[in-house]
């Protein structure tokens, strides 16, 4: 497995790949407890070290999930990435965004016991908390550095002016944001942000929540429950526009003789040896079919068709809804 560079603030390196565990717990329907755990152990056979949670994900289901998986395993070489900040109910429903610090040594706390282990290599707000400066929410961040229970701070779907304040404060690994071909907000301000200060992206949504990964079909049935069931860009026309898309670019795939999810994976792992692409298998077959955008190689006249199937803001409709829009700082 290739390495690369997550940070040259802070010279950690992970794999080329990082598998995002979320949807082994939530947001996308009932999961197979056994899959889930054998996909974790199969990643880690590949080489993937890296292993992208949050401890809202199904309300500390994942991080329990995580947890058992490295049991079996070991925790030695696997670099977990933890997002914390997330208040829920009893429902699921999501309440408010909390960084104040004494409510990061908290959540920590209980990430620490349910992952079983004493340390977390990289942990980030989840989404900004509008109540409290981000000074002070990396501010606790960096105690728990100091008395060795993290390892690196990271921040996820900030914007430019917010990564600065927070790098002045301590510096920081990596920004998690979506970042895909249909996603590509982050090229205008925020890459090259991060490229200035040396930060790292490990890039979430490379395949749209499935919508580009050449799988989905208008008629694909969501479980109740399902994210996708409330995302605008899935939802009535937009969903046929960006299939749509997704057709062009299969013809770029096919002509290249690899999948429509490797190409799109290839292209965000071609972006920058500073991006590291988090894939969201949830089973081993699909962890294969990722595995293989590596031995992609794009050339310049694949990066043109990818182009010319799908150009920068085609996609129809937000990535969020609007209500889950106005908590990105991202987006501002």
């Amino acid at each position: 497995m290739d390495t690369r560079t997550l940070s040259a603030a802070t010279g950690s390196r992970v794999s080329a790949l990082g598998l995002g565990c979320m949807g082994m717990s939530a947001l996308y329907g009932p999961a197979d407890r056994g899959e889930s755990i054998a996909t974790i152990h199969a990643a880690l056979d590949a080489g993937v070290d890296l292993l992208d949670t949050g401890d809202f994900y199904g309300s500390g289901h994942n991080e329990l999930l995580i947890g058992e998986a490295l049991r079996e395993r070991g925790r030695d070489g696997v670099h977990l990435s933890v997002k914390f900040g997330a208040v829920r109910d009893a429902d699921g429903a999501f309440l408010a965004n909390d960084g104040r610090p004494e409510s990061v040594k908290n959540f920590l706390a209980y990430s620490l016991v349910r992952l079983g282990v004493d340390h977390i290599d990289t942990y980030r707000l989840a989404r900004l908390d509008p109540s409290v400066p981000i000074e002070e929410t990396v501010g606790a961040i960096a105690e728990e550095v100091k008395a060795g229970r993290v390892r690196h701070l990271g921040l996820s779907e900030v914007g430019a002016d917010t990564i600065r304040r927070a790098h002045a404060v301590h510096p920081i690994s990596d920004l998690q944001i979506e970042y895909s071909l249909i996603s590509r907000g982050v090229e205008a301000e925020i890459l090259p942000t991060t490229r200035e200060l040396g930060i790292g992206v490990t890039a979430y949504g490379v395949l749209s929540r499935g919508l580009i990964s050449g799988h989905w079909q208008r008629s694909t049935a969501l479980a109740a429950g399902d994210f996708r069931g409330m995302s605008p860009r899935f939802q009535g026309d937009n969903l046929d526009h960006n299939l749509a898309l997704v057709e062009a670019l299969r013809a770029v795939a096919e002509a290249k003789g690899v999948s429509v999810a490797q190409i799109a994976i290839a292209w965000v792992l071609g972006r920058g040896d500073d991006i590291v692409p988090l894939v969201g298998a949830r089973r081993r077959d699909r962890l294969q079919e990722a595995l293989g955008a590596l031995d992609v190689t794009l050339s310049s006249d694949d990066l043109a068709a990818i182009e010319r199937a799908v150009p920068a803001g085609a996609a129809a409709g937000e990535r969020y809804a609007a209500a889950q829009m106005a908590h990105l700082d991202s987006e501002k």
